[in-house]
C-alpha cells in the first residue's frame, strides 16, 4: 500500500478503500485524496457499496463519492475523470436534475447514493487506491 499510512484500510477484490476518519467538504475530500495520488472513493459495485458504508465514521453518517455534476459535463452518468459508471446506486429521484451545472455527490448511511447542492457540507473523506 506505498508508504502511505491509514487509520482505516479495507480491501474489495482488487480495490482498497482508506481513510483518516477526516470529514470535510467535497472540495477537501478531492484535494485530499488527489494529494496522496488516491482517488475519491466511488464504488462500482453492491459489494464495494457495502464495504464504503463500513468505512463511514458513527455520526450523520455520509460519505462523499466521485461524482461532481461541474466534472461530468452536467450529467451523473461520468465520474470525475469522465469515465463512465458502471454502477449505480441512486436513491429515488436522484439524481436531481434540478441541481443542474454544481451539486456533488455522497453515499448515504443506507447505502443510497445523492446529490445536494451544497458541497460545502462535511462527510466522511474516503479515498480508493
Amino acid at each position: 500500500l506505498r508508504s502511505i499510512t491509514f487509520d482505516l484500510v479495507r480491501k474489495v477484490g482488487q480495490k482498497y478503500f482508506v481513510s483518516n476518519k477526516e470529514r470535510g467538504s467535497f472540495q477537501k475530500a478531492a484535494d485530499f485524496c488527489q494529494q496522496r495520488g488516491l482517488e475519491l472513493a466511488l464504488p462500482q459495485s453492491e459489494e464495494e457499496n457495502h464495504m464504503l458504508l463500513q468505512l463511514m465514521g458513527q455520526d450523520e453518517k455520509r460519505a462523499w463519492i466521485n461524482i461532481n455534476m461541474r466534472k461530468s459535463g452536467g450529467n451523473f452518468l461520468s465520474d470525475m475523470k469522465n469515465r463512465p459508471l458502471t454502477f449505480t446506486k441512486w436513491g429515488e429521484s436522484q439524481p436531481d436534475e434540478s441541481i443542474q451545472d454544481s451539486g456533488c455527490s455522497m453515499a448515504a448511511e443506507d447505502g443510497t447514493w445523492r446529490v445536494t447542492a451544497d458541497c460545502s457540507l462535511d462527510a466522511d473523506i474516503i479515498c480508493q487506491l
